[in-house]
């Protein structure tokens, strides 16, 4: 009965003095806009030529001061293209995608600074973020005017009976994302920030490229899979990369996508002592 007493003498000393935080819930809901780029086999000096819109929406439940986490739903979109790049050997073997994400994810936020939004004294710091996701690709590529799905057509060997060279890789994958941001409470239950985060994946298909050519003799002549196993022909007829076991990818290392966000997030105000200040109360005073 003391404590609860002494909890709530605290809370209403604070709710009148006019420097005192407004209390807001726990959680925050909130948008996030912003870009990102692939990075992998066709961009290997990570490039930022194939910027492309990301869309997300988010919840965050504040654990305490220092300590949050947030779930994510993104959209975005990524691609490139050999055309890009001033290496003789990738401009000669012409090969592009783009795809389509769709990802889900947990991440936990650690910030540097105490942050409560309402409170004057803990109105701004920066965090590192980490956590684990899910997406959805799958790549596609133009050819003649008509817009060709990667995956299906096995361009190093997936679909080859008896090959050796392994079944066809998921459009499913896992990512890691790792990163840093800032967040800044404007208004009282508003709350602005910016975040920046790899995508660290467990695939190297998010291009439809990694290892080598397993030659053209492995598929139909003149089919669309044939044409775009090896697209250097397009280039140098009499010059042609794919040659089986030449290496058509580097499969040493994952594919990446980075995306850099503008994030907005609200909460509501709420009458009760939040749990963290609670906390603070009860270590301070026993």
């Amino acid at each position: 009965m003391r404590r609860l007493l002494y909890i709530g003498v605290i809370c209403s000393l604070l709710s009148f003095n006019t420097q005192a935080q407004e209390f807001f819930t726990g959680t925050e809901y909130g948008i996030l806009a912003g870009g990102s780029q692939y990075f992998g086999d066709l961009n290997t000096n990570y490039g930022f030529k194939t910027i492309h819109p990301a869309l997300g929406l988010f919840v965050r439940y504040q654990i305490n001061p220092y300590i949050s986490v947030k779930g994510i739903a993104n959209y975005t979109h990524v691609g490139y293209s050999d055309a890009y790049s001033s290496d003789p050997y990738e401009h000669l073997r012409n090969l592009s995608f783009e795809s389509d994400i769709e990802e889900v994810a947990l991440q936990a936020e650690f910030n540097f600074f105490r942050f409560a939004t309402g409170d004057d004294k803990s109105r701004f710091t920066p965090y590192l973020t980490g956590g684990i996701g899910l997406f959805h690709y799958d790549p596609y590529t133009y050819y003649q005017g008509s817009k060709y799905y990667l995956r299906q057509l096995g361009t190093e060997g997936q679909n080859v009976q008896g090959g050796g060279y392994g079944g066809r890789y998921s459009s499913l994958a896992l990512c890691f994302p790792i990163g840093m941001g800032v967040k800044y409470w404007w208004r009282p239950g508003v709350n602005i920030g910016f975040e920046i985060a790899d995508r660290l994946t467990n695939t190297d298909y998010l291009d439809d490229v990694s290892g080598t050519y397993v030659g053209a003799n492995n598929f139909a002549p003149n089919s669309v899979a044939y044409a775009l196993q090896d697209r250097s022909r397009e280039i140098s007829p009499d010059n042609v990369l794919g040659r089986a076991g030449k290496q058509r990818g580097d499969n040493s290392t994952f594919d990446q996508y980075l995306m850099f966000q503008v994030v907005i997030s609200f909460q509501l105000k709420s009458y009760k002592c939040p749990n963290f200040l609670k906390n603070e109360v009860f270590n301070n005073r026993y």
